[in-house]
Formats: structure tokens, sequence, C-alpha cells
């Protein structure tokens, strides 16, 4: 991903709420496949990381990336951002 589709993929984050909030039990299965499942209806989804959650934003988002096979767009403070790619009904048209 480029430098200039990742700027471009923050811009629509901006206006979006999280989808997703983990807390104190953190990255588990469920909301793996549960991170799956949305990217069936979006191709960008914001998490948000509670306070409760000890673990570290950036190895979640890297964990979760890996896990759904999507991209991080950005991580700042506590929110995550992750981009894939719909292979049926494209939404978003990168530069």
């Amino acid at each position: 991903m480029t430098s200039k589709q990742r700027s471009y993929l923050k811009s629509l984050a901006s206006n979006l709420e999280p989808v997703f909030h983990l807390g104190k039990a953190s990255l588990t299965p469920e909301v793996t496949d549960a991170v799956s499942e949305a990217f069936n209806t979006r191709e960008l989804i914001k998490v948000a990381v509670l306070k409760n959650c000890e673990d570290d934003p950036r190895e979640i988002a890297e964990m979760l990336a890996e896990r759904t096979r999507s991209q991080v767009v950005q991580v700042i403070g506590k929110k995550i951002i992750l981009y894939k790619e719909s292979r049926e009904n494209k939404k978003i048209i990168l530069p």
C-alpha cells in the first residue's frame, strides 16, 4: 500500500465509528472471527482498544491483520484502522 493510498484510507476512516471494542479479554478467537465476518460487508474497519485492555494496540493490530489477511492502515492511540480489499463488491477505489 502506498502512502497516498494510506492517506486516502485514513481520511475515509476519520468519520467511521469503531465497529469493535476490545476490552479485558483482548484479542480472542471470537473477536477475530467477528472481524473476518465484518470484512464481508465492508472494506474499512475501525477497532477501539479500551483502557482495561493491557495489550499494546500496535501488537493487537498486527496480529489481527495477520489473522484476517488485512492491512493495518493506522494505529493512533487506542484506535486501529484495518483495510481488506473486497473481491466481489469493491466499495473503495484506491488512488
